[in-house]
């Protein structure tokens, strides 16, 4: 793993260090940020989910929170390292909508933390953990074909763009990045 990102913990528990953001495993104690960032309009413009029913909404955020994700997968919560009580976001290495069977990486954060490398910066020792730590075969995004700025984290971080694909019945762009790119597009000594 590059030095700019730490981990720690065992594989189900990882959490990471990066120069401005501490990762750490998401819990229940998370919900009502979670709810929060939702509730900004711009943060789920371009996701499908529960987000206009609150008791459907808190349903979602602590069904996906407690799942019993495959050891070194779930949700991680974003934290300023100089303020660690600071709620950013989140990013989730998942098995794609809670089911299947591909593995995707994703990321959301509040508004006022867009724009300043922040979820590159949080996305990317995840995806490392994905391919240095669980071997995976491919990680893959899919993405609002206008939602400019995931699209921009989504290169950053490494993952190619495979074309267009229906995801949730919408339009989306496919990303995704393979063991086999893994070692050149994130810098890993090997993958």
């Amino acid at each position: 793993m590059p030095r700019d990102m730490i981990a720690t913990g065992s594989d189900a528990c990882t959490t990471f260090e990066t120069e401005r953001l501490l990762l750490r495993p998401r819990t229940l104690a998370d919900t009502n940020d979670c709810l929060l960032m939702d509730r900004e309009p711009e943060v789920t413009r371009y996701v499908s989910g529960p987000w206009s029913d609150a008791s459907a909404h808190r349903e979602f955020i602590e069904n996906r929170t407690s799942s019993p994700w495959l050891p070194g997968m779930g949700y991680w919560t974003i934290m300023l390292r100089q303020e660690p009580a600071v709620f950013v976001g989140w990013v989730l290495l998942i098995p794609v909508d809670a089911v299947g069977p591909e593995i995707e990486i994703g990321w959301r954060l509040r508004q006022r933390f867009w724009g300043q490398g922040l979820a590159t910066e949080a996305a990317r020792p995840v995806l490392t953990h994905a391919f240095d730590v669980l071997k995976l075969p491919e990680v893959i995004a899919e993405i609002d074909p206008d939602n400019l700025g995931s699209l921009r984290v989504a290169e950053k971080i490494g993952l190619k763009q495979r074309g267009a694909v229906r995801h949730s019945g919408k339009l989306a762009m496919r990303y995704s990045l393979m063991i086999s790119e893994a070692a050149t597009a994130l810098g890993l000594s090997s993958a």
